[in-house]
């Protein structure tokens, strides 16, 4: 590979790992939808590839936020970038190319359930990597040991 090529596949990949986040919840508002390629999961989804189900809750919103809080940072390499009474948003970041998802927890707490979406900023493929982020979450969330 030539120098300048790999100057370029550089640029392109540190471009990627640093693009925006897409799609997120508006302050007050829903989550954001997926996107038609398969590397996004979310309660708010209704087909087959990009939907799970929300979480019900007992306890109160905020026990239900901070119960989400400690399920989310169970995740390596996983760090909140925004907090609110209800929601919070964090980037998690692959491993070797360090590429950036955006994961949501938001507490509806006139459903009693916690809504997620899980998904990656750049690609159309992630090998499953939200679906089983968000399933180890939901584990994590409903107590089950490690």
């Amino acid at each position: 590979m030539t120098r300048r090529a790999m100057t370029s596949l550089a640029a392109f990949l540190l471009a990627g790992c640093n693009a925006a986040p897409r799609g997120l919840a508006t302050p007050g508002g829903p989550l954001g939808p997926c996107p038609d390629s398969p590397n996004c999961v979310s309660t708010d989804a209704a087909d087959a590839v990009h939907a799970m189900p929300p979480l019900p809750f007992r306890d109160t919103p905020a026990a239900a936020l901070e119960r989400a809080r400690a399920a989310l940072l169970r995740e390596p390499r996983t760090r909140i970038v925004d907090e609110r009474a209800d929601y919070l948003h964090a980037e998690s970041r692959s491993r070797l190319m360090r590429f950036v998802d955006d994961v949501e927890i938001l507490v509806d707490s006139t459903a009693g359930v916690v809504r997620f979406r899980s998904a990656s900023r750049v690609g159309r493929g992630d090998m499953g990597v939200n679906r089983a982020r968000m399933e180890r979450f939901t584990a994590r969330f409903n107590g089950a040991p490690e």
